[in-house]
């Protein structure tokens, strides 16, 4: 008898195996995933709620908006450098947890004042400043630590299975946010968000990958070496390019992310409920262009979408001020449609980019290359923040988002007018992850 020929394996089984779910790394890319995850709904939650208190209990004008989103991303300004030359020399899981707990204790904060009736704007200021240095360690450890948990073939995968939670935490969170304001108020809504950072804090405690403390023998003064992470992305030109574009799209962001909550709720009218719905509707956007990432990019290019991925949504920008005058229903339709379109272009942009410079640097100066960019980066935003909250008290809440929807279009120039267009993918030569593997698991 002819034995019978072996099966060829099935689609389901190939995508199995050469895809993260079925990697070795993956059991460990899980727990960060869904660590990640819980954490990114409670935030979505929170994203409306912090403002929403200082609006609707503290009573709160465009200056102070425009001060506590300032506060809230200072820290990119203050200590955005140092931070990735010390999480180059710490254990990135350890600095993740750290981040996850002081977070959720900064927060707790805020619920326990207002019970206590001790509750004030500067308070709010202070814990979104400490939420907000506590992010910037966390991002910077947690953008170098994807590498060393998956295989450079896996990295933008991974990064798109990330930008899913991240998307799907935008659908449900910020809806859900605003019918839990209007059901229990702002303050015990906030609890919700320090709940998930110490529920995030459980799963990375759960990852058995322990990366390596970096050798003190090697280690030089604290100045060199943030010189070195900035040299590194201002002598690249192609990381130039992109940080310029993400770093101007986020200074005029900020001016209309800043007034957006005091815009909606005192301009519009359209309420917390329909403030939440209208973000909540808008970011599908954003889980449709995380779910579209990855095969947009296998298909056109990591290149070209990074220097066309913004394309789309500078229209949709005008949407937000067009918004004025119309009808509640009218209103909050606009602001959805807005937010989607444009969160389309953004996910898919910054998966495409992030993997992109992720492999173009070498591991040793991950930390200072993502802590140089955030620098630039976000530490527009504060900038941002603050010009937004003093052009709409001289001027206007529209005259100030109108600036915000002039200068992202402008921001889009440098990758659009850059070798990004034409170039598919990263070149091989300059992948410095193309042949290493993440450390076995113990």
């Amino acid at each position: 008898m002819i034995p019978a020929e072996p099966a060829a394996p099935s689609r389901l089984s190939r995508w199995y195996r050469t895809s993260l779910v079925g990697h070795p790394a993956g059991r460990d890319f899980r727990q960060l995933w869904i660590g990640d995850t819980i954490s990114q709904v409670g935030t979505q939650i929170g994203t409306i709620a912090l403002p929403l208190l200082a609006v609707s209990v503290l009573g709160a004008d465009e200056f102070e908006m425009g001060l506590l989103a300032t506060f809230e991303h200072l820290a990119f300004l203050v200590v955005g450098l140092p931070a990735g030359a010390w999480v180059d020399r710490m254990r990135k899981r350890n600095v993740l947890i750290a981040g996850d707990l002081v977070r959720g204790a900064a927060l707790l904060s805020l619920p326990l004042a207002w019970l206590a009736g001790v509750l004030t704007f500067p308070l709010v200021l202070a814990v979104a400043t400490v939420i907000g240095v506590a992010t910037v360690f966390f991002d910077v450890a947690y953008q170098s630590y994807l590498p060393s948990l998956v295989p450079s073939s896996l990295i933008s995968e991974g990064n798109a299975k990330l930008q899913v939670s991240h998307s799907v935490a935008q659908v449900a969170g910020p809806g859900l946010g605003g019918v839990l304001v209007r059901a229990l108020g702002a303050p015990l809504v906030i609890l919700v968000d320090a709940v998930s950072f110490l529920a995030s804090a459980v799963f990375i405690l759960r990852i058995r990958h322990r990366d390596e403390r970096a050798s003190g023998h090697d280690r030089r003064a604290l100045h060199v070496e943030i010189g070195e992470g900035l040299a590194f992305v201002f002598r690249q030109p192609l990381l130039r390019r992109i940080v310029a574009t993400t770093g101007a799209s986020n200074l005029f962001g900020g001016i209309s992310n800043a007034l957006l909550v005091l815009y909606a709720i005192r301009d519009l009218g359209v309420g917390e409920a329909g403030l939440g719905l209208a973000l909540s509707v808008g970011a599908i956007g954003g889980l449709a262009g995380a779910l579209l990432a990855g095969p947009l990019i296998r298909l056109v290019g990591e290149g070209r979408t990074i220097a066309l991925a913004l394309l789309p949504g500078l229209p949709a920008l005008a949407l937000v001020p067009l918004a004025a005058g119309h009808s509640r229903p009218v209103a909050i339709a606009m602001l959805a449609a807005s937010t989607a379109v444009v969160g389309v272009g953004i996910v898919v942009y910054n998966v495409a980019q992030v993997s992109f410079r992720q492999r173009l640097c070498p591991r040793r100066l991950l930390g200072r290359m993502n802590a140089s960019v955030r620098f630039v980066v976000w530490g527009t935003m504060p900038v941002g923040a603050f010009l937004g909250g003093v052009i709409g008290s001289e001027y206007g809440v529209l005259t100030a988002l109108w600036v915000g929807v002039a200068g992202q279009a402008l921001g889009a120039l440098p990758v659009l007018l850059s070798p990004l267009v034409r170039m598919r993918d990263l070149p091989r030569h300059l992948d410095e992850h193309a042949d290493a593997e993440p450390a076995p698991q113990s």
